[in-house]
């Protein structure tokens, strides 16, 4: 058998008498590390054993440092029979060797006994005079990238070993919360003339000079310390309640079509200028229109916000077999590639015509024909050059040149449809993005208009007066300027 013993979180009074009395006895002990305060008393009482601390210096990480521990107790245990292995605090919390050793018991069928302890959380709790009733999450520093925050609940984050551990859990910790915000440095607790429990600002966390193995930082629940996801949706829920606002319980998926469309180009406005603060503030007005569409939903009975997230990210795992199943090297190419090909599939598409179908109809026009064209060069229905294209777009004009004064306007339409389609094409085959060349022609012809304006005014005319001789004048002044 293989007994697990917990040494406390420091203080020889919080070691138990069961625990004493096992390690008193004749079997062969191991301790993780000899860096614990009760480890000076087990000497005292001439208590002899063997430690794993070199592993720590024979393995660059610490998973393989606990699953080299565990492992060799495994074959301590076939060469002497029962063996004991003493950890700090309780043999069950944070106690990463420990479960590793269970794992290999279970697996090799041996028998293995775990002798409950005090663990450094109760004397951290003590500490600090909490109740774990009104929510407390723990979370070990070195996993701290997986963890949720949540400023609905005290976190205390546990061994914070060093000053580099403590700066990474600072990162960690100021994407979520304020830099300023207090938090509590917890030393030793549990083991008197060491314990030391104060405040600090959590952007100093690894500016404390006596961080170590007995350090931990609790943050208390503070339902101010910042706003997150569950913040907006609660809004939403306010917003669209009996007593919320009359506006919002008005709408539905269909009038707020126009408002999602007008948000994403906000977003669009925003990245073209550059300006950070206003990218965040029209991102946020998108999401404020996701939420509001699955808020819709959850009150319709048809899907909510966990849906839509959990369907996003089955997605992004499932269209990303490269990455997330079977790692596989691919440039951006192949990666294009693959996604149509896994989306076809998803989709049931049975001929290269459905994909073509697929693309929104709500589309900018201009993007709509270039996406269209772009899947159907893929199966090779493209020009091998630009000029064809080209020769193509005087075909069209000419076109509209023999329809234009009939009365036929469905042919027109058609024929400008034509015109327009053709020089898509031409921008496709010269790399540039048509919505972004028409944009670009777009704010051209506003500046040279505002010319041919403020001209206009310092000779105190209007433009409406003005003969359109003279505002072309004007007009091929500003192209020179």
């Amino acid at each position: 058998m293989i007994k697990v013993v917990g040494l406390g979180p420091g203080s020889i009074e919080s070691l138990t008498i069961g625990t004493v009395e096992i390690l008193k006895g004749d079997k062969k002990i191991y301790l993780r590390t000899e860096k614990h305060p009760t480890v000076d008393y087990l000497k005292s009482m001439l208590i002899e054993f063997e430690t794993y601390d070199d592993r720590y210096e024979e393995y660059n990480n610490f998973d393989d440092v606990y699953s080299a521990i565990s492992e060799d107790l495994i074959k301590k245990h076939e060469m002497y029979g029962d063996i004991i292995y003493a950890v700090p605090g309780h043999p069950l919390v944070a106690e990463t060797s420990v479960k590793l050793l269970i794992k290999q018991c279970a697996k090799k069928k041996i028998n293995i006994e775990i002798v409950p302890a005090v663990s450094f959380i109760d004397a951290v709790i003590e500490s600090l005079r909490l109740d774990p009733i009104e929510g407390l999450k723990i979370i070990d520093a070195f996993d701290i990238k997986n963890q949720v925050l949540d400023k609905r609940v005290g976190v205390l984050i546990t061994q914070v070993y060093n000053k580099f551990i403590a700066s990474e859990v600072k990162l960690s910790l100021l994407e979520y919360y304020k830099d300023d915000m207090e938090i509590y440095f917890v030393r030793a607790a549990g083991v008197k003339g060491l314990e030391s429990t104060r405040k600090i600002n959590l952007y100093e966390i690894d500016r404390q000079a006596d961080v170590d193995y007995l350090t931990s930082i609790y943050i208390p629940k503070q339902l101010e310390a910042t706003k997150d996801f569950h913040d907006l949706t609660q809004i939403m829920d306010t917003l669209r309640s009996e007593n919320g606002c009359a506006w919002d319980r008005e709408q539905t998926h269909e009038s707020l079509k126009k408002y999602l469309i007008e948000e994403c180009y906000e977003v669009l406005e925003a990245i073209e200028e550059n300006d950070e603060e206003k990218i965040i503030e029209e991102l946020g007005d998108v999401l404020l229109q996701v939420i509001f569409h699955a808020q819709i939903g959850k009150e319709e009975g048809y899907f909510n916000i966990n849906d839509v997230i959990k369907g996003i990210t089955n997605k992004m795992i499932n269209r990303h077999p490269h990455i997330f199943k079977v790692a596989e090297s691919m440039d951006s190419q192949q990666v294009l590639e693959n996604w149509e090909s896994i989306k076809s599939k998803e989709r049931g598409f049975s001929s290269y015509t459905d994909t073509l179908k697929h693309i929104p109809k709500n589309l900018p026009g201009l993007m709509r024909a270039d996406k269209v064209q772009q899947k159907a060069a893929k199966v090779g229905f493209d020009w091998a050059t630009v000029e064809p294209a080209m020769e193509k777009v005087l075909e069209e004009l000419q076109e509209v040149r023999d329809v234009y004064k009939g009365n036929n306007r469905a042919k027109i339409l058609e024929e400008v449809g034509d015109l327009v389609f053709a020089t898509v094409n031409v921008a496709r085959l010269l790399d540039i993005e048509p919505e972004f060349a028409v944009n670009y022609t777009i704010d051209k012809f506003i500046n040279r208009f505002q010319y041919i304006e403020e001209n206009a005014r310092n000779r105190n005319r209007d433009l409406k007066d003005m003969s359109l001789a003279e505002m072309d004048a004007l007009w091929n002044e500003s192209k020179r300027r």
